[in-house]
Parts: C-alpha cells; sequence; structure tokens
C-alpha cells in the first residue's frame, strides 16, 4: 500500500469523526491528506471507490474490537455482549457506522462478508452447546438485520431511538427466539385463533374447530 493511499484513507477517516460522507468533499480530503485530486482517481477509482475502501478499513477496525470480546462457558450471554459491542461501536463512531450499513452505489463493502462469519461462528457455539432452536444462517442473519436496525434508528432518531433499553430490549427479544432463552408467549397463539375465528364468523368463510378452540376455554366447561 502506498503511502499517498495511506493518507487519503486517514484524512477521510478523520473527517468522518465530525460529518457525514455525503458533506465530505474530495478537495477536503485532498487538503487534508497533502495530495494533488488526480492522486485519488489513481488510488481508488472514484470518490465511491474511496468510500468503499474507508468501510472496508471501519469493518477491519469494527470487528478487530469484537474479537477483544472474552468467550465465556455461556455462549448465549456472549451474543448478547457482542450486540453490546456492535451498538458502541455505531455510537461512538457513528458517520463511519452509517458509511459501513448504509453504502450508496458499488462497489459495496466487502467486509461485511467477514463480520457475518464472525456472528455464525458465534452462533455456531450456541447450536454446537444445544442452545439454537433455529438454523445458524437465519439466527445470524436475524440478529444482524436487527442489531444493525437498532444502531440506524438511535443515530437517525437519537431523541427516540437513543436510549440502550431499547436496544436491550430488541436483543433480548431476538436472541431469545433464536435460542429458546426466553419463553413462548402462548397468549400470541391464543390470539391467533381468536383472530382466526372472528374472521371466520364476519366473512362467513369456514370457522376454526371445536380442537383449536378447546384451548381457549375455561377448565371444567364443554363449551
Amino acid at each position: 500500500m502506498s503511502a499517498a493511499r495511506d493518507r487519503i484513507l486517514e484524512a477521510t477517516s478523520e473527517l468522518l469523526a465530525t460529518k457525514d460522507a455525503s458533506a465530505i468533499s474530495t478537495r477536503a480530503i485532498c487538503d487534508r491528506a497533502g495530495v494533488g485530486m488526480p492522486e485519488i482517481y489513481r488510488q481508488f477509482g472514484d470518490k465511491q471507490g474511496l468510500l468503499t475502501a474507508v468501510a472496508d478499513l471501519g469493518f477491519e477496525r469494527f470487528l478487530a474490537n469484537k474479537r477483544k470480546n472474552p468467550l465465556t462457558e455461556d455462549p448465549v450471554a456472549d451474543l448478547r455482549v457482542a450486540w453490546d459491542s456492535h451498538v458502541a461501536y455505531a455510537l461512538g463512531n457513528p458517520h463511519l457506522y452509517r458509511l459501513m450499513f448504509t453504502p450508496l452505489g458499488d462497489p459495496k463493502p466487502r467486509a461485511i462478508d467477514d463480520a457475518q462469519e464472525l456472528l455464525r461462528s458465534a452462533v455456531r457455539r450456541c447450536a454446537d452447546a444445544g442452545r439454537l432452536r433455529t438454523s445458524v444462517e437465519l439466527a445470524a442473519q436475524s440478529i444482524m438485520s436487527a442489531n444493525v436496525g437498532v444502531c440506524l434508528m438511535a443515530l437517525s432518531f437519537p431523541e427516540l431511538f437513543g436510549g440502550l433499553d431499547s436496544s436491550q430490549w430488541v436483543r433480548d427479544a431476538v436472541i431469545g427466539r433464536a435460542t429458546g432463552d426466553e419463553p413462548e408467549d402462548t397468549r400470541i397463539d391464543s390470539a391467533t385463533v381468536l383472530a382466526r375465528a372472528l374472521l371466520g364468523t364476519l366473512t362467513g368463510t369456514a370457522p376454526v374447530g371445536d380442537a383449536a378452540l378447546a384451548p381457549l376455554r375455561p377448565r371444567g366447561t364443554d363449551r
């Protein structure tokens, strides 16, 4: 890697500490890096190529931080720690995080695959311990999607979603669903049966059978 390339990457990263990528001009990057405008195009093709390289660099630091999380004998607890460290990175690097997880145009950051594989490895530990009740892939996709969604809402609307309570609630709900740590809420099944019964009555379609309604009746009654 050339010295000019390093300076451009570092300059862009420093500017991202205070402003969004869309607000950073190539002129500001060049002035900070001490290079001429053609150097960006020589090294990265265009500004989008530069931003993708910076996003990949952000992912490298993001993954390095996550790999520092200590592993314990409880893989589900470790998943929760990984979630919290993800949120902490997002809140500490808001403009860089948006660049990493909401890229505009092509090419996209390649390191997202590395981030997902690191999460898969954490989920596999849960599966190996007999504490996963869905596929590794579905669990990893669901956890990553929810984690990123929580972070982006917190960054975009901090007055509404900036508190950590909502992050922890979503964390426990998603990880609990994937691992079985949270008990199933049987009221959801009951509500579904009742909704179908009402729909059948209102539309004249086939009613819900007695077998399905039986769990909803008070004990000791036939109807």
